[in-house]
């Protein structure tokens, strides 16, 4: 395959993914964010009976700005959820509230995966921090000793950054598992109505799947780029 082609599908086909699932999450919350609920309670309520019936009582649920803002913290124990989700009763703001509430229960279990993901974070934020300037610079200084060191740290960076997507999609998956098994096994909503629920969190996890792809996309350029360097 040519360079153009190894860099077509390694950076432009999950780009253009990225795009596709960053579409897909917006159309889907946009869809079901009309579409209320029966029983007719909040998300903040709908997190709150989550977590409660998971026995946690010192996590804090409060509100944040922006749309798809929401998150857990495991750090301080804080559900954060965006206005719709906090105050809406759609069936996309259950789902979302659900889904942190899953993180919660991931968080008070001990699940596996979750824990893994807390002990990469930091080192995840420094890769992203220098690893866009590590490796535009090794790019211009391909043909230089410094060079190919800069994308060998760029590789390691990207490397870190690729484990961290990795892990996230079994934490995220398995969240809005317990998420969908919760709003019906407490009776939150009906079965029937586990459609629009299904159709947003879904969308949700592709945007994941989305970022590890674009994220070993990028790992291997790099390592190609260097392993053509080493046979010139």
């Amino acid at each position: 395959m040519s360079h153009i082609g190894i860099w077509i599908l390694l950076i432009i086909v999950p780009m253009l993914f990225g795009l596709y699932a960053q579409m897909k999450i917006r159309s889907a919350y946009a869809k079901n964010i009309k579409i209320g609920s029966r029983g007719g309670i909040t998300g903040r309520e709908a997190a709150e009976a989550v977590i409660r019936s998971a026995g946690i009582t010192d996590v804090k649920i409060i509100e944040v700005p922006g749309e798809l803002t929401d998150h857990y913290n495991p750090m301080n124990k804080t559900l954060a959820l965006s206005a719709h989700n906090y105050h809406g009763h759609s069936l996309a703001a259950l789902g979302v509230s659900a889904h942190e509430a899953g993180h919660a229960i991931q968080h008070k279990v001990g699940y596996s995966m979750m824990t893994i993901r807390q002990t990469l974070a930091p080192a995840t934020q420094i890769a992203a921090s220098v690893s866009n300037f590590v490796l535009i610079a090794g790019i211009f200084l391909i043909s230089s000793a410094i060079g190919g060191k800069l994308l060998l740290l760029g590789a390691i960076a990207l490397g870190v950054i690729c484990l961290f997507q990795f892990v996230t999609l079994p934490v995220e998956f398995d969240a809005s598992r317990r998420a969908k098994e919760q709003l019906v096994g407490l009776g939150i909503l009906e079965r029937d109505e586990m459609k629009g629920v299904n159709e947003t969190l879904d969308a949700a996890a592709l945007t994941y799947v989305a970022a590890f792809v674009a994220a070993l996309g990028s790992l291997l350029h790099i390592l190609m780029m260097l392993s053509g360097r080493r046979e010139e």
